[in-house]
């Protein structure tokens, strides 16, 4: 299961209704999609036409070590809450990035639908932050 999806879908909406190109952003920023997961959000982004691999960057990959064969990964928001304020904030402040994306993903976990064999939804909402 990934949010990788959720993440394309956002990510791609949020140009199009902005009008803007990923070289726009100094950073498009996930939360922890993992390895497998980055690479998805990047392959289905460029699928629909956004090359997207020159900007983004995942929570995960900033705090744990990436291993492919791991496939890192923890909790989302914690990755993302830690990256979003301790890094990328003071990055901004100090003026070395102008402009994020920030597009936090969650999986919708139901104790329900996971006993029964249904998929999982997932969500994924975007800010852009600017300095």
């Amino acid at each position: 299961m990934t949010t990788a999806p959720a993440a394309a879908d956002t990510i791609i909406q949020h140009l199009k209704d902005t009008e803007t190109d990923p070289t726009d952003y100094d950073m498009i920023l996930t939360g922890d999609l993992g390895a497998l997961g980055s690479r998805i959000v990047k392959d289905l982004c460029w699928e629909k036409g956004y090359d997207i691999s020159s900007r983004h960057v995942d929570c995960g990959e900033i705090v744990y070590k990436v291993i492919e064969k791991e496939f890192q990964g923890g909790s989302g928001a914690g990755c993302s809450a830690t990256v979003l304020n301790s890094y990328i904030l003071t990055k901004m402040k100090a003026g070395l990035y102008k402009r994020v994306l920030f597009a936090a993903t969650g999986a919708l976990l139901s104790t329900v639908s996971s006993g029964q064999g249904e998929s999982i939804p997932a969500i994924c909402h975007a800010v852009q932050l600017e300095v």
